[in-house]
């Protein structure tokens, strides 16, 4: 096969911090190295200020013009709006860039927008989905479960597999549910998520200056960096800790995030009086994020499990390993398609904060198990989930649809 010109069709991108954005960052520098010519296209969603043709990081990102503001204000109009100024910016750069691929990424309309593209100038179109977006709006509180908005956003993405040449995914959870739907097993690939292992320092040593400033030196520090959205679970980690805190005065919690439940969080933590016990440090600059993992000894992610959390996996807890630290999570569907308990990391019943708390507490008591666990974390990112490897799975998918 030639190497392929592939438009990527984005919802937002770097500048912007996200998991979507870091995502797909890693993707193209990876297509970069295997020698692919990349394009990128974001739609109206993407709402850093910057110029219609963008240098970032190397790459160059063509943004679609704001829409009318009158028409924004009115959300059927608004999301139809997102597909045709995206649909007419995807016209202008097939005329001028002749791309051989579409590869429209989640949400659904920009894989709607990408197929009446493709189906006009006969381009193959390969629609990447990455979470259910219906899902996370029901745990954003926008939308409810088998409601109209859910209903009607579902099937919207059910037509986009349909129509798309071939389907990408992030995990066997997403996959099982997309080839429930009628499409078929070999039409869909997953391509995982991963991370960058050389750019996390295994073993590092904490960053001394910053151990003092937060007052955790001879503590054992249990960290959770991230988003504090409800599924996340966080109150768990706090009940947890409340508990563990009565055995064992040398632990606290390190939080590093913010988010729709930061107002909870902190109300819990006085309510369980954990104000001598948890640093609430807030949101820090990306460039300063390894600077606060080298703090950390055991990484928690309380996930709760709802249809988001047991389909999707998350980014996390494969930094955490392939920067050489110990994991504990919740034993929903996402966490364990990357946590193997007692090998890399350990498993708890989802929802139980007082497994959580055995877990952490088994965990203290073996220390010298730390440095095995923490090695196969790391051998597990760079064997099994680094970019390179996953982002090769891509060749295949390029070659049936060309």
């Amino acid at each position: 096969m030639k190497s392929p010109h592939i438009l990527h069709v984005l919802d937002h991108s770097i500048p912007m911090h996200s998991g979507y954005t870091f995502r797909t960052r890693s993707i193209l520098q990876a297509q970069r190295e295997l020698g692919w010519t990349t394009s990128q296209v974001t739609g109206l969603k993407h709402s850093a200020v910057g110029p219609m043709v963008e240098e970032v990081d190397g790459f160059t990102f063509y943004r679609t013009a704001p829409g009318s503001r009158l028409v924004a204000q009115t959300p059927i109009l608004k999301q139809w709006q997102v597909v045709t100024s995206l649909e007419a910016r995807l016209n202008q750069l097939v005329e001028e860039l002749r791309p051989d691929i579409l590869h429209a990424h989640s949400p659904a309309l920009n894989g709607l927008a990408a197929l009446r593209v493709g189906r006009k100038y006969s381009l193959p179109v390969v629609y990447e989905c990455r979470a259910f977006w219906e899902d996370a709006a029901v745990d954003h509180g926008t939308s409810r479960e088998g409601g109209p908005r859910y209903s009607v956003t579902r099937a919207l993405e059910t037509r986009v597999f349909q129509g798309a040449d071939a389907v990408t995914t992030i995990c066997e959870g997403l996959r099982a549910d997309i080839v429930k739907r009628g499409i078929a097993p070999e039409r869909v690939t997953v391509i995982p998520n991963a991370v960058n292992a050389e750019a996390f320092a295994s073993g590092r040593a904490p960053d001394a200056a910053l151990l003092s400033e937060l007052g955790l030196s001879d503590k054992i520090v249990l960290g959770f960096i991230g988003s504090f959205y409800a599924y996340e679970g966080l109150p768990i980690l706090l009940d947890a800790l409340a508990q563990i805190r009565k055995q064992r005065a040398d632990v606290v919690l390190l939080l590093v995030g913010g988010g729709p439940q930061e107002a909870l969080v902190k109300q819990r933590i006085v309510d369980l009086g954990l104000e001598q016990s948890v640093v609430y440090v807030g949101r820090v600059p990306h460039a300063e994020v390894q600077r606060y993992y080298s703090l950390v000894d055991v990484f928690v992610y309380p996930r709760e499990s709802m249809r988001l959390t047991e389909l999707v996996t998350p980014l996390k807890p494969l930094e955490a390993m392939a920067e050489g630290k110990l994991v504990v999570a919740s034993d929903v569907g996402g966490h364990r398609e990357l946590i193997r308990h007692g090998e890399n990391g350990l498993l708890f019943e989802a929802g139980n904060p007082v497994a959580l708390a055995t877990a952490i507490d088994k965990l203290l008591q073996q220390r010298a198990l730390w440095p095995v666990m923490q090695s196969a974390g790391r051998d597990y990112v760079e064997c099994e989930r680094n970019w390179p490897t996953s982002v090769a799975r891509y060749a295949d998918v390029y070659r049936s649809v060309m």
